[in-house]
């Protein structure tokens, strides 16, 4: 095994979330906000870091509910960077409130983030960070590769020796998957 999948069994902050959400796809507005609130979040830091933090930074931009999220105000923002529960970084926080905006827009041109993904799926790498810069703040290459990996979009998220990408691959129809079966290549 190699990367992830070498290190989260058994670990005390990794092992829950690569065994029972790294990879699975998502439909749900809100889990997919968090997911790539939790990405972009990470950016410049690691992942453990992001884990520890998550069940305050749930609580702190209420539930990742993407309606009120976009309503947040400069009092909002201050209460956030104030906060040493989460991750401060101000660029970060102003960027998960406008994608929360763009996100409402969505649902009037795609049905939500989950129908832009699946409008627009598949794609290489390379096409959906384009994408992804087009229509979101704060997105870059590792951002949309892991946050797409994460949800399924992306091949990579669990190495092929892996017992999580064998019950995946069991259990769910994964994007990557199903397109690379049409003859789709990542690469």
């Amino acid at each position: 095994m190699s990367g992830y999948c070498k290190i989260a069994p058994g670990h005390a902050v990794h092992h829950s979330y690569h065994a029972n959400e790294y990879g699975v796809p998502l439909d749900s507005e809100r889990e997919l906000f968090e997911r790539l609130c939790l990405e972009i979040f990470q950016a410049g830091l690691s992942w453990e870091i992001v884990l520890k933090k998550r069940p305050l930074m749930v609580k702190a931009f209420h539930k990742f509910n993407v309606d009120k999220v976009a309503a947040y105000n400069a009092a909002d923002v201050k209460r956030l960077l104030a906060d040493p529960g989460i991750i401060r970084n101000r660029l970060k926080v102003a960027a998960i409130i406008e994608n929360a905006k763009r996100i409402i827009a969505m649902r009037k041109t795609h049905d939500g983030l989950a129908g832009f993904l699946a409008q627009h799926h598949p794609l290489s790498k390379t096409a959906w960070v384009k994408l992804f810069k087009k229509h979101f703040k704060f997105v870059g290459g590792e951002i949309v590769g892991e946050f797409l990996m994460s949800i399924g979009y992306l091949p990579g998220s669990h190495a092929e020796n892996c017992a999580v990408y064998k019950r995946l691959k069991k259990d769910y129809a994964l994007p990557w998957l199903t397109a690379q079966k049409k003859g789709f290549k990542y690469s």
